[in-house]
């Protein structure tokens, strides 16, 4: 009984009905049940019951598995670089020319309707609304759609072929595929992702040049990770003993052993296969030979800030993970240690005084937590290829790296002069890498000049106006710690500047990577093999690193 309340079934005159959608473990417990407990009683009720339960078990694991027609990778530029079809009931498969370029092209301009809306064109490709008197405007209606906005396409939506497609991006690509059932589309976006990370795992790189180098081994590694469309296999560690091609290394990979500085080492030093490989000038590389007994460790946190328009905090939020990459010989078992002081919970009952303090944290199933209550220490077997160790989220009070502090002046009725000043508040020992800034403007807009004011250290300032999207772009390669950078733009606008125009402008969006410092002060306090090994010493390689996801300042 308590496996049908878990299952979410209910029992009413010896039949089944089911409540909801019951989980994978819970029918699992249900079918061992069957299994041990009812089989053996072949005449009883409950057996007959149990008949009934098999049934739905059965119906409803075929409807949590994925069950995909097709399968394909497409370039930035919408060339299908790998495609494999499973099944096909229509006699077209999804991943021909004509589909996957009207996919692509409703990814890339999506405007938010989904083809075969009423009013729309059903035919393939982006939707276009029929005539209309609207649409018969002339020059007026045509200038509106070429100043259309187009955002991001969700990752599933349903085409006019019958299909529904779901994808993920990567690198730049896009891993999508397709189906004619009703399957579960978080499961299928899982399982994206994990082909992604195979496919990762196995080229070092995920590229397109590596994708199509390596084609032969992928499409080996597909037919293990799916069956007639079915998920298979999706470990990295599984899938060695089923493939034997080599991968081909795209970029030479840095060798850590010939660092001039043997504490640091080379960010392409992680693009490694996890298997043998073969380099540009055709050398094979074997793992057992000249494995260097190595774990790369990364601390990767994702900023979410929400700025006022005079630079105070409206909302912040922090995403992290510690992410590991293994090359260790003979798989040992690990020991990973953080802050002492690390407190789970604003509530919590085990606060240590102003240590840091997450709101939750979630971790990987091959993490023993014996230890983590009372020394915030985890042990683990580390996997093949690259893993998530933990997730922790944080909200709250934190110093911000970066604030935006924004200014705007109407000058004249049709001109603007826009300041947007910001400070960089981490230690001087710090930068900002890669930071550019996006401050959009008003449709109306005509001309705009742009000036920079910028403190010594910092490397490539540039400001422009985008004509074509109508905004200013700020770009800085470099913006050091404790410095202050200022952009001054003149705008002028076709008309005078009315509320409506004004409510145009903005919101600042800013986008920077920050390496080897974190905001939160997790810190790895050490990360040791738990056995004593004589004559065994990895190199351990830790990064931190802070990026931001969403870091916007309202107008």
């Amino acid at each position: 009984e308590s496996c049908f309340r878990q299952g979410g079934f209910r029992r009413i005159n010896h039949t089944l009905e089911c409540r909801s959608s019951p989980s994978t473990s819970s029918l699992v417990d249900i079918i061992i049940l069957y299994c041990t407990l009812i089989a053996p009683r072949t005449r009883s009720i409950q057996y007959q019951l149990l008949k009934q339960t098999r049934f739905l078990f059965l119906t409803q694991l075929r409807n949590l598995l994925a069950m995909i027609t097709n399968f394909f990778v497409l370039s930035p530029r919408g060339d299908t670089v790998i495609a494999k079809t499973y099944r096909s009931k229509s006699g077209v498969g999804a991943h021909e020319r004509s589909h996957t370029e009207a996919f692509f092209r409703k990814v890339k301009f999506w405007d938010g309707v989904a083809p075969g809306t009423p009013g729309m064109d059903t035919t393939l490709g982006l939707g276009s609304v029929k005539n209309s008197p609207s649409a018969e405007a002339g020059e007026g209606t045509e200038s509106k759609e070429s100043a259309k906005k187009f955002g991001d396409a969700p990752p599933v939506f349903v085409m006019p072929d019958g299909y529904s497609y779901m994808h993920v991006k990567r690198n730049g690509l896009i891993f999508g595929c397709a189906t004619e059932n009703n399957v579960s589309p978080v499961v299928v976006i899982e399982l994206l992702s994990k082909i992604a990370k195979v496919f990762k795992d196995y080229c070092g790189t995920l590229s397109e040049e590596s994708i199509r180098k390596n084609f032969i081994l992928l499409y080996e590694l597909l037919d293990e990770l799916l069956d007639y469309g079915y998920p298979q296999v999706t470990q990295t560690e599984n899938l060695k003993a089923f493939v034997y091609n080599e991968p081909i290394v795209v970029s030479a990979v840095a060798d850590t052993g010939k660092m001039i500085n043997p504490k640091t080492a080379s960010a392409s030093a992680v693009h490694k296969p996890v298997i043998g490989s073969v380099d540009s000038d055709g050398k094979k590389t074997s793992l057992t030979t000249n494995q260097k007994n190595e774990i790369f460790v990364d601390i990767l946190e994702r900023l979410s800030v929400l700025f006022s328009n005079n630079g105070y905090v409206l909302n912040s939020t922090i995403d992290g993970c510690i992410q590991m990459k293994s090359y260790l010989a003979g798989n040992p078992q690990l020991r990973l240690a953080l802050n002492e002081d690390l407190a789970i919970g604003r509530n919590s009952s085990t606060t240590y005084g102003s240590g840091v303090t997450v709101d939750d944290i979630n971790f990987n199933d091959c993490v023993n937590l014996s230890e983590w209550e009372h020394g915030r220490t985890l042990s683990f077997y580390p996997p093949d290829g690259e893993f998530i160790v933990l997730n922790y989220r944080m909200t709250g009070d934190f110093k911000t790296p970066f604030r935006i502090f924004p200014s705007i002046e109407e000058v004249e009725p049709n001109k603007l002069e826009i300041a947007i000043h910001v400070r960089a508040e981490i230690p001087d020992n710090h930068f900002g890498a890669n930071v550019s800034i996006e401050i959009p403007l008003p449709q109306t807009t005509t001309v705009a000049t742009c000036n920079v004011v910028s403190t010594a250290g910092a490397n490539g300032v540039h400001a422009e106006f985008v004509s074509q999207e109508k905004k200013l772009l700020w770009t800085l390669k470099k913006f050091p710690g404790c410095t202050e950078q200022t952009m001054r733009a003149k705008v002028t606008l076709s008309g005078p500047c009315t509320s409506q125009i004004r409510r145009e402008i903005g919101p600042i969006n800013m986008n920077f990577e920050i390496p080897m410092y974190n905001v939160s002060s997790l810190q790895v306090r050490y990360l040791r093999i738990a056995e004593n090994m004589p004559g065994y010493t990895p190199y351990r390689w830790v990064r931190y690193v802070t990026q931001s996801s969403s870091y916007v300042c309202r107008l």
